[in-house]
């Protein structure tokens, strides 16, 4: 048990700290649109660490002028709360905030065993709760055993090339040469140093990275999961990062790093989990052709070159496709969308993302750096359009660094995208 005073202290200098949040000046969040307020659903915001889902919070609170209360659970001091102490956590926030609340925001309640339990009580008791937390089996997985249905998940990356843009007060719609100019300069700023919110500014962007790594592999990995080989689970995820946009290969992760090949499974799920690694499944009406034929990717393009040791691949084409990987995801979550890659034979050429309504492809994506030759052209255009006839899809879209336009490629439309056009699209 941890004594009253010493959580009175903790919330109270989390009270101060958080006075000081000025909203106006926050980046909007394209995932502010699926937050319901009035709801009685928990709304839970899960996603990578200091992906900004606390600032997201607060700042939809404060605009919302909702009166709540707050208590952040990553904290050394908070570090042995038990579940019996969850009911001495809010009768300290009653004191500070008083007792006409009518919200309660738990930051980063994951590592607290039966927290649920609490959770559920604040909701029959009609309090609108708001939780975040930084692994998807906590909070996603055991959500639907434990409040029964009773919440709204928000999945929330790092910020997107246009909220980037948002940030560093990027022109996005000029049409003048400077304008065009100065959105490529972003991006290639923003595959390189990502979008991790607190980052934008730092000079030590290694030093942030390296504390990030650290703290997914020691608080949301390590700890929860009770790993021994810490070592090879570093190494693993190091690798991945090294390689993004490639097959999992689970045979050679075993080879190269002394494990099972079932263990190296559970190191990439548990890197998957803490949201670091994005996998991407095959598309296939066979169950067992989907999971073995994985491709990894990561949640933040910063993340490859900004680290000790860093040898992670100079094809700006993968690094184009990760981003879009990404983005993809943020789209298709609200709109129930599943995304998949095509590959028809092991030796074909693949189709890098396949939209899907249910079992329907919707459409077809692929993304290439440079079509400019002729070869290069052909071959992204020639997977598109074989992909089109066999998932019989029409919506066909190529992603380059190339002016957007239209084309007609044995007698299929193919819509040539340039990448900051695409990033840019406004919210829908």
């Amino acid at each position: 048990m941890i004594e009253e005073k010493i959580i009175l202290q903790v919330l109270a200098e989390q009270k101060e700290y958080v006075e000081n949040y000025k909203p106006e000046n926050w980046v909007s969040r394209s995932e502010e649109q699926l937050f319901e307020f009035d709801s009685t659903l928990a709304q839970v915001v899960i996603g990578v660490r200091r992906s900004g889902k606390s600032t997201l919070c607060h700042k939809l609170l404060l605009e919302h002028k909702a009166n709540y209360g707050y208590a952040n659970f990553d904290d050394d001091r908070l570090a042995r709360l038990q579940v019996e102490d969850l009911n001495t956590v809010l009768s300290c926030i009653y004191q500070i905030y008083g007792t006409d609340i009518n919200y309660i925001f738990l930051d980063e309640i994951q590592d607290v065993d039966g927290w649920h339990l609490f959770v559920n009580r604040l909701l029959r008791t009609n309090l609108h709760v708001v939780v975040t937390g930084s692994n998807a089996k906590l909070l996603s997985g055991e959500l639907a055993t434990h409040l029964t249905g009773r919440y709204n998940e928000i999945r929330l990356f790092p910020f997107s090339f246009r909220e980037y843009c948002a940030f560093h007060k990027v022109d996005m719609r000029g049409i003048t040469t400077k304008a065009e100019a100065d959105r490529k300069r972003a991006f290639m700023e923003y595959i390189n140093n990502g979008g991790f919110p607190e980052m934008q500014n730092m000079r030590n962007k290694r030093g942030y990275v390296q504390s990030l790594m650290e703290a997914i592999v020691s608080k949301d990995i390590q700890q929860r999961f009770k790993i021994r080989n810490v070592d090879a689970l570093r190494k693993i995820a190091n690798h991945l990062i090294n390689n993004v946009c490639q097959e999992v290969n689970y045979d050679s992760l075993s080879e190269m790093f002394g494990i099972t090949d079932q263990t190296a499974k559970k190191y990439v799920d548990y890197l998957r989990q803490a949201f670091l690694v994005q996998l991407l499944m095959k598309h296939s009406f066979k169950s067992k052709e989907r999971i073995r034929n994985v491709k990894a990717y990561i949640v933040d393009p910063g993340l490859q070159n900004n680290r000790e040791n860093a040898f992670a691949a100079e094809n700006i084409g993968w690094r184009l496709e990760n981003v879009v990987y990404i983005e993809l995801l943020r789209r298709c979550c609200s709109d129930f969308l599943d995304v998949f890659y095509y590959k028809s034979t092991p030796r074909s050429k693949e189709v890098d993302f396949v939209v899907c309504n249910q079992n329907k492809a919707v459409e077809l994506i692929q993304v290439a750096y440079d079509i400019d030759n002729e070869r290069s052209f052909d071959r992204e255009t020639s997977s598109l359009v074989k992909a089109s006839a066999a998932l019989h899809c029409d919506k066909l879209t190529l992603i380059a660094f190339s002016p957007t336009r239209d084309i007609e490629v044995g007698n299929k439309k193919i819509h040539v995208c340039s990448a900051t056009d695409w990033l840019l699209e406004p919210d829908v």
